[in-house]
């Protein structure tokens, strides 16, 4: 049995309390309420402003209620959604978009093509808080004749339509919207997603009810309620304990354990989400020689086979082996003498090591903050002192937003979509708020390239960005994830290589 520490007893009990109402599963009986231990808590639910609207670990919960424009199947090819047709005029001066016939918001009022062009407006509108405006600003001028849209390239986007299918690309109802306000929505959210928004408790749990007029098919679960459950060793005591069907990211000693066993099974495959170490250019991290060495000392590959039981891929670029620019040969390998010849040349030594802090999240993934403690020890060989501060993902968003991340910072970073703009771009262009490394040799880079319509000297492009990255260690990237999930036998799961955990994707088995 589980040992439970005593964070963890409190947040179960805290847990019990508020989800008064739930029947608790058993392992091997007819399952009317499928219960999931979902391993973040939502803040908002408007998945297209503020912070948790880019934090990708929420949008299997936000895709339960909401449509995409662009449907995204499970091994992350596109397929039609709202949108049924998309693409471009022969100039790429302008964009269509055809929208899908008899689809009904959760009020039971039609969705229309006006919805979809008020959701594309005030996704580019600054004002909303949109995170990605400056990629939907990008077109304008819409124009509805029938369910056809068409609308004026403002500025060329080669990625516009990828973006459909992932964050902050949802279509949202308009005079609901209007009626209700951001506080109205906030307290009954409307979406035309496979299941409607029943109950919500704050810091608790959601209940979901089936949409029946889903026009995907209606979900097999008719009732599916998601508890929050932040700590792993909770969500490992939830299945094994009967009170949840399904969970996912806990320790992967915890998933081989118990997977196979006890009417318990399990899906690990791999995912478009990454490890990786956010480098903030202040500091002791303005010598190259500090990050260099900080890169050379860590021995991925141990890492991933002692730590993570084998389940992950070591990496070396922000792309991983299914991305569209994955190149091979950019690779910075591990070298501690390397990294003690350079750390020496900046005057630093095991008995003189280079300090700074370095953030983590503490079960936010699985072995999270033991990955970052070996990491630590690693580097403390080397002659790098780095303090431990623990911090919730929340927490990571507001302090990247703002540039003030510590000279390092893990973070799981998910490209769904597979593009360099998602994965290198966004991550380490200066002006975007999600990147913290600000230096002008690298802008001047990346900023032909967000405009490029030759696609292979596109791609080309950001590869030479990744080499330049790799060799000058403004970013450490760590692993690719593989993804637990441990459900009970009653249940079938598809897990989605976005990493999105979607009940409407899961069946009695």
């Amino acid at each position: 049995m589980t040992k439970l520490s005593r964070r963890s007893m409190l947040q179960l009990s805290a847990a019990s309390v508020a989800i008064t109402a739930f029947t608790t599963p058993a392992l091997a009986q007819q399952i009317d309420e499928l219960v999931i231990a979902y391993n973040v808590n939502l803040p908002s639910w408007d998945p297209t402003v503020g912070p948790s609207a880019v934090n990708p670990t929420i949008q299997g919960i936000y895709q339960s209620v909401f449509d995409m424009f662009i449907h995204q199947n499970p091994d992350l090819t596109f397929a039609p959604g709202i949108i049924t047709e998309w693409g471009w005029n022969d100039d790429r001066s302008q964009i269509f978009m055809t929208v899908r016939e008899g689809v009904k918001w959760h009020d039971g009022s039609p969705l229309t093509p006006e919805d979809v062009v008020w959701s594309l407006e005030r996704a580019g509108n600054p004002e909303t808080g949109n995170p990605i405006q400056f990629i939907w600003g990008k077109v304008g001028n819409f124009a509805i004749d029938g369910n056809r849209i068409t609308a004026d390239v403002k500025e060329y986007e080669p990625t516009i339509f990828k973006w459909m299918s992932f964050l902050t690309g949802y279509v949202l109802p308009k005079a609901y919207y209007e009626k209700v306000g951001p506080e109205g929505f906030e307290a009954k959210p409307v979406g035309s997603g496979p299941y409607m928004v029943d109950r919500f408790e704050r810091n608790a749990f959601v209940r979901l009810k089936a949409n029946p007029d889903y026009w995907g098919g209606k979900p097999e679960f008719e009732t599916v309620t998601i508890k929050f459950v932040t700590d792993a060793a909770a969500r490992v005591a939830e299945i094994e304990s009967g009170n949840a069907h399904v969970t996912l990211e806990m320790p992967y000693e915890e998933y081989d354990r118990l997977k196979g066993s006890g009417g318990i099974s399990g899906t690990d495959a791999p995912i478009s989400d990454i490890g990786m170490i956010f480098i903030n250019d202040v500091d002791v991290m303005n010598d190259p020689n500090v990050r260099k060495a900080a890169a050379l000392a860590i021995d991925k590959k141990t890492i991933v086979d002692r730590l993570l039981s084998g389940y992950g891929v070591p990496i070396d670029t922000l792309q991983t082996p299914d991305y569209v620019a994955y190149d091979p040969s950019i690779t910075v390998g591990y070298d501690p003498e390397k990294a003690k010849e350079l750390l020496a040349a900046s005057g630093y030594s095991t008995d003189n090591p280079v300090r700074f802090k370095i953030q983590t999240t503490r079960g936010f993934k699985p072995k999270d903050y033991e990955i970052i403690q070996a990491i630590v020890g690693l580097w403390r060989r080397v002659g790098i002192e780095a303090e431990i501060e623990v911090y919730e993902v929340a927490k990571h968003f507001e302090l990247r937003a703002a540039d003030q991340l510590a000279p390092a910072a893990f973070y799981n970073w998910g490209n769904a979509v597979g593009d360099p703009t998602t994965s290198t771009g966004f991550a380490m262009f200066g002006p975007s708020p999600h990147s913290v490394w600000d230096g002008q040799e690298l802008l001047e880079m990346i900023l032909p390239l967000w405009g490029e319509q030759d696609e292979d000297k596109r791609i080309a492009g950001w590869k030479d960005v990744d080499r330049h990255i790799a060799e000058n260690a403004l970013v450490i990237p760590l692993i690719q994830y593989v993804q637990p999930i441990l459900h009970v036998d009653g249940v079938k799961v598809t897990p989605h290589a976005s990493g999105a955990l979607l009940p409407h994707l899961m069946t009695r088995s």
